[in-house]
């Protein structure tokens, strides 16, 4: 069969264009390299989700060095939205400008142009605000009394409004998988509005291994091979298969077709790598921490642009102090520290460089390179710093000892920006629609595109970009194609 578009990867921009292209009638076909995640509670266990990892991804990678990483990447129904801290902010108007002291790049359209597929997505999303709890109050007061240029803003959650009636999920929402449809991800908030539909083929455990070229044109792709040899054909193919893999897909075919050499765009694709310079930082007081949800409000300081603070959710800062003990600590002792900490996570900006790269084959090597080096970002890594810094000395003098811990290369949870969205070809890789420059219907959906990370969580941008780019397919590219229920 013969679809109106194929959609390689389920996660928030893939979903996000499935969700308007099958509610306008087209036919989709979605692909996804991973299966539906279990619903037998296992999403929620500390012990299978943080220390044996059996949800994350074994790929290995090289970094810069040569040496093996492994990025903590998530294949499954609904991708890494699954897993999110379910924080869908707005990117600020101004991150939509250019901020050449920091190596930010620019949109190549104001903020005014996303905004009403924002509005759209929050409404999907069931966006909502929760009651600031005690323990971070007391934290954010005392902050505040010592430091006039600390902000508060409401955090933006995509959750159910009755979450805390249910104890073990909101506990566990941040960095696991609801079982009960209670965080809002791109499948249950997405998909599953329209999976009901015959115009929708949601096919997993289908990985794309590459595009079919037309016969007398290769800037033009008529389906794709998966790694099981089966073939797939549609009038337009969207990438969505995030900021890591989307690029050695396009790096890939651009190079077997000869294309590399006549699309000015090629030397763009896998460059300005982004994903937030980030801390975790685990703040002990003598105080038990009695808080649930512990998300509910953004931290910003004035002095510091483009970074932010907010908490890790749930009780995943004692989770991850429980996960990093020796078995040998007795619960006795383990659990009194564990319930003392409060845990930050803090995160900046970090701007884009063209040697911050994804390549589809290392050098000399089968594996896949992610070369990424924070010095080549100056203002973000000294920004990064105060903003540790500055942090740990307040919450000292507040009675909290802070721990942190840099999150490593291998901490790819905000990836984006590796096939980077403008006007020009020879700065970007996809056009202000999302197509491919120089190619006549290949697109691109997920955060790949993002010319900044902004001080924000990406998800929701993502989400408004799929939406946009499915809005614009439907209205120009596919709107000769007539409505599923009209054939």
């Amino acid at each position: 069969m013969d679809y109106d578009v194929i959609i390689i990867g389920a996660g928030a921009g893939g979903c996000a264009v499935a969700y308007h292209l099958t509610q306008s009638g087209k036919r989709v076909l979605l692909l996804e390299k991973g299966m539906a995640l279990p619903r037998d509670g296992s999403t929620l266990d500390a012990d299978k989700v943080l220390r044996r990892g059996m949800f994350l991804s074994d790929e290995p990678w090289v970094d810069r060095r040569g040496a093996t990483i492994v990025p903590e990447e998530h294949f499954n129904l609904g991708g890494k939205t699954k897993w999110y801290g379910a924080a869908l902010l707005r990117f600020a108007a101004n991150e939509f400008d250019a901020d050449v002291d920091h190596a930010c790049l620019a949109w190549p359209f104001p903020y005014e142009e996303l905004a009403p597929f924002y509005d759209e997505a929050e409404q999907l999303l069931g966006v909502r605000q929760f009651e600031i709890e005690a323990n971070f109050q007391q934290i954010v007061s005392g902050l505040r009394r010592r430091d006039a240029q600390w902000r508060r803003q409401p955090m933006a959650l995509g959750l159910a409004a009755d979450i805390l009636s249910h104890p073990e999920e909101a506990r566990h929402f941040d960095a696991f998988a609801s079982v009960r449809g209670l965080k809002c991800d791109a499948e249950s908030s997405l998909l599953q509005r329209v999976s009901h539909k015959p115009n929708l083929t949601i096919l997993t455990g289908k990985a794309v291994s590459g595009f079919i070229a037309a016969s007398s044109d290769a800037t033009r792709v008529t389906g794709v091979v998966c790694d099981d040899g089966s073939r797939h054909h549609a009038t337009v193919l969207v990438i969505a298969a995030g900021a890591l893999h989307s690029p050695r897909l396009l790096q890939s075919y651009l190079e077997h077709t000869g294309l590399a050499q006549t699309l000015p765009s090629y030397r763009q694709v896998g460059r300005n790598y982004k994903a937030h310079v980030l801390t975790a930082m685990l703040a002990l007081s003598h105080r038990p921490v009695t808080d649930v949800l512990c998300k509910t409000l953004l931290l910003l300081h004035d002095g510091m642009p483009h970074s932010t603070v907010q908490t890790l959710g749930g009780n995943l800062a004692e989770e991850i102090v429980r996960s990093q003990m020796p078995r040998l600590v007795p619960n006795w002792l383990a659990a009194p520290i564990a319930q003392r900490v409060y845990g930050l996570f803090l995160q900046t900006e970090d701007g884009s460089h063209p040697d911050n790269r994804v390549v589809a084959m290392a050098q000399g090597s089968n594996r896949p390179l992610l070369d990424y080096d924070l010095a080549r970002l100056p203002a973000a890594q000294a920004e990064h710093r105060r903003l540790v810094h500055t942090l740990q000395r307040q919450l000292l003098a507040l009675g909290y000892v802070a721990l942190v811990r840099a999150i490593p290369l291998q901490g790819t949870a905000h990836a984006c920006g590796t096939l980077v969205t403008g006007n020009d070809p020879a700065t970007s890789v996809v056009d202000a629609h999302g197509k491919v420059h120089g190619m006549g219907n290949l697109y691109v959906a997920d955060g790949s595109v993002l010319p900044r990370s902004s001080r924000a969580n990406p998800a929701l941008t993502i989400y408004a970009w799929g939406l946009r780019l499915a809005s614009h397919l439907g209205s120009t590219v596919l709107a000769g194609q007539l409505q599923w229920s009209k054939r």
